[in-house]
């Protein structure tokens, strides 16, 4: 924390010294970084900034924390010619990421029924390690899945049309290859779509609780008192697999690379070699395969809200706002240092921004900018930003991803031993449940940073703004 040299009162430069290729930068506030202790994640800031074909900065948002290689909340891109694409810089979660579900509910529509909500969204989704959907695909179906993404649920009737439009790159990114996937991925995934995992994946019944941008909140169609589901989950097993499979793959062969590393676990292949395309390919798949997950998701939550609730499809207005990635590389178009570059954009648990006006936006969100969902910690609620220019100017269109986690799993369940987590939520007015006792002893709301300061970080610095707070009503875990 010594070598960190203060820029402002949002972000600390980490110097390039040594063999890094570019400086590194940090976005949080003192406390923020005071509250960091032993979490080595800068160093791995610098580590990353050592990567053939970085570009202008190694970043990291306010949430970051220790990860695989690259930090959680770790931002960098690569040029094409020369630049590297690293699975640890993607993670081993695949499009891990969030959707945010909007409703023509308020409060007191669901108050006497919130336990009837929680208990029959546990029972109708597939939850915890493991955890098996009601689907078993068929090989032909599920390398459909792989290619099409959330458009094969839509076809297959798991929504409709108007979700795709509302999802990140329409549910699916182009040029996956199923070949380019292992046969343990792909039965890893044959039998777990349509399900929520365990960790930190949730599915959680919120209300709006405070509106910060009234233009921004009707374009996004939020009002106070209104009642959301935000849905937060990933890969699944396939995702994990394909990471760990490349991530293999790129140790063994890093000695033919001749890139000097700091880090193993950063392992990579340039953009333009075989290897690198390879590793492209499968991610997109299993990119794909999460979008169809949580779009599987999301129609499940439909049809539960429609049977506790006695409501049909119109009355109850289910409609998707948005549905973002946080654990992914993308080739996009960026601008660095006012001229338009295209790249290779790492985003480890941080979230994609984009401005008013990005042609990538919902024709509905042009205006406003990009809306950014930002998860808290199990019963703290969660936050809606916008994206902005000077996150596109600044941080290739990035911001956080969440409140990022200041205990590890084990130190989690050693501070929460004894204590009934469950009970403790519901005294909060929060009704919870979990498949295991454990989750929710790791999944503590004092494992993470403060949600609110994390977001008044990226907020303050102008790389998303604050559109509106939801508080957390009902939470279902694996």
């Amino acid at each position: 924390m010594t070598g960190l040299k203060k820029i402002d009162d949002c972000r600390w430069m980490v110097p390039q010294t040594g063999g890094m290729k570019v400086p590194g930068i940090i976005y949080s506030s003192e406390r923020l970084i005071r509250e960091m202790g032993a979490d080595e994640s800068p160093k791995q800031v610098a580590n990353v900034a050592h990567l053939p074909g970085i570009v202008k900065y190694s970043l990291a948002m306010p949430d970051m924390h220790w990860g695989y290689g690259f930090p959680i909340g770790g931002v960098a891109a690569f040029d094409l010619q020369d630049g590297i694409i690293s699975p640890g810089g993607v993670g081993y979660d695949i499009n891990c990421g969030c959707r945010l579900v909007t409703t023509r509910l308020v409060y007191e529509d669901v108050r006497e029924r919130m336990r009837d909500l929680v208990g029959a969204l546990f029972r109708d989704i597939p939850s915890g390690v493991g955890s098996k959907g009601p689907l078993k695909l068929s090989p032909k179906e599920e390398r459909k899945v792989l290619i099409e993404g959330a458009k094969w649920a839509v076809d297959n009737g798991y929504g409709t049309d108007e979700d795709l439009e509302t999802t990140e790159d329409m549910g699916a990114i182009a040029d996956a290859d199923p070949e380019m996937v292992s046969a343990r991925a792909l039965e890893r995934g044959r039998e777990q779509l349509g399900t929520l995992g365990s960790g930190n994946h949730f599915l959680e019944i919120e209300v709006v609780e405070k509106i910060f941008d009234a233009t921004a909140a009707s374009a996004f169609g939020l009002e106070e008192g209104q009642i959301t589901v935000l849905i937060h989950s990933g890969s699944r097993g396939l995702g994990y697999q394909v990471c760990d499979d490349y991530l293999a793959r790129m140790v063994k062969h890093l000695g033919e690379l001749n890139i000097p590393l700091p880090d193993r676990q950063l392992a990579c292949a340039y953009l333009d070699s075989p290897r690198g395309k390879e590793y492209l390919a499968a991610m997109a798949c299993a990119a794909n395969y999460a979008w169809a997950n949580r779009q599987m998701l999301m129609h499940w939550t439909r049809e539960t809200f429609q049977h506790v609730l006695k409501k049909g499809p119109r009355e109850l207005g289910m409609r998707l706002l948005y549905d973002v990635c946080h654990n992914i590389a993308k080739i996009e178009t960026c601008v660095v240092d006012g001229k338009e570059a295209t790249l290779c954009v790492h985003r480890k648990g941080a979230t994609r921004a984009f401005p008013p006006g990005h042609s990538a936006l919902p024709a509905r969100y042009r205006k406003v900018g990009q809306p950014v969902l930002i998860p808290g910690d199990m019963g703290t609620g969660s936050y809606v930003l916008a994206g902005t220019e000077k996150a596109f100017a600044e941080t290739f269109g990035s911001t956080c991803h969440g409140a990022g986690r200041l205990m590890s799993r084990t130190q989690a369940t050693k501070a929460s031993r004894g204590r009934a987590i469950a009970r403790e939520m519901a005294d909060k007015g929060i009704i919870i449940m979990a498949s295991g006792k454990g989750t929710l002893q790791e999944e503590i709301p004092e494992a993470y940073k403060n949600l609110d300061q994390v977001v008044d970080v990226v907020h303050k610095a102008g790389i998303s703004k604050k559109v509106a707070k939801l508080r957390a009503l009902g939470c279902i875990k694996g």
